[in-house]
């Protein structure tokens, strides 16, 4: 039997909460509906399928599996319930607290899936969208189980979806099936290192974790800030977890800031007086204008198999 539970006075954060979790327009894992979304997920107890429907103010969350139960549970973090904006002070900066006047609604919602967040974000270093896009659903098409419930009916919406990789599954993957994916071994590093660490790795997630998540996440072989920060936006909702090291993010949010494309470390001191919120500076900026780009587009390169 499905799951459900009502999420009240969400549906104005639903695509805000759940569409960073889309890994491109075709991501197995998670399929948007002219109604909500739906989403496959491995819970601590067991994988599970997940609808997300809007209904009036609310959001009805109906999960079926044998990770139903924890995943409807879960559904409030999903839509930003954990997110403490008591302390956030746009401060005198224009541009930010015009942003924050616009949508001071803004929550930032937690997967509390750490290797589930983890495993596409190493796929996704040093290479252009398209081309991790492309790598993560080969891996998952080939390795990855179907979602069990209505999934399971080809005329269902949700048919075609897969589940994302177990820890045990993404150890199981062949060295030669990451490379005809796209995927390096200097990438699979940190994949293979997560799904050793698993259990562990977990924990970083729970409640009475009180160590520094960066750097747990960052003593994995292959994980950088780059990395850790995006893991620990998607999993953890981290606000301040901002995006150092992305090629377009911090030219950005000083462009918007001061006018100029300036530098990580420029970027850095220009969020400092936002420390423990530099994350929610950012996606509060993200829909202010953006620099022009100029330059060719990068080649998607021709040399590993395919």
């Amino acid at each position: 039997m499905p799951c459900e539970r009502t999420v009240a006075r969400t549906a104005h954060l639903l695509d805000t909460c759940v569409s960073p979790l889309l890994r491109g327009p075709a991501d197995p894992t998670l399929r948007r509906t002219t109604t909500g979304w739906w989403r496959t997920a491995r819970s601590p107890y067991g994988p599970g399928l997940q609808q997300l429907v809007r209904s009036g103010d609310d959001v009805v969350v109906t999960c079926w599996g044998p990770g139903a139960e924890w995943l409807a549970e879960q559904a409030p973090r999903l839509l930003g319930a954990a997110d403490d904006v008591s302390d956030f002070d746009p401060g005198p900066v224009r541009a930010v607290a015009e942003a924050h006047r616009r949508r001071p609604w803004l929550r930032l919602g937690r997967t509390d899936l750490v290797l589930e967040a983890l495993a596409p974000t190493s796929i996704e270093q040093v290479v252009t969208g398209k081309e991790a896009f492309r790598a993560q659903r080969l891996l998952l098409q080939r390795f990855g189980d179907r979602p069990a419930g209505p999934a399971l009916d080809e005329a269902h919406p949700a048919w075609g979806m897969r589940l994302p990789l177990s820890a045990e599954q993404w150890l199981a993957v062949p060295s030669w099936e990451f490379l005809r994916a796209g995927v390096e071994a200097r990438r699979t590093r940190a994949i293979l290192a997560a799904a050793r660490t698993s259990r562990s790795l977990e924990r970083v997630a729970s409640n009475a974790y009180t160590g520094d998540t960066d750097a747990a996440l960052r003593s994995l072989p292959g994980v950088g800030p780059w990395t850790s920060a995006a893991v620990r936006q998607r999993a953890l909702g981290d606000p301040d977890a901002w995006s150092t090291g992305d090629y377009h993010v911090g030219k950005h949010i000083s462009f918007v800031l001061v006018g100029e494309q300036l530098d990580d470390d420029a970027v850095t001191e220009l969020l400092e007086p936002y420390r423990g919120h530099r994350f929610r500076v950012e996606v509060l900026l993200a829909g202010m204008p953006r620099p022009e780009r100029h330059g060719p587009r990068r080649s998607l390169p021709t040399h590993l198999p395919r």
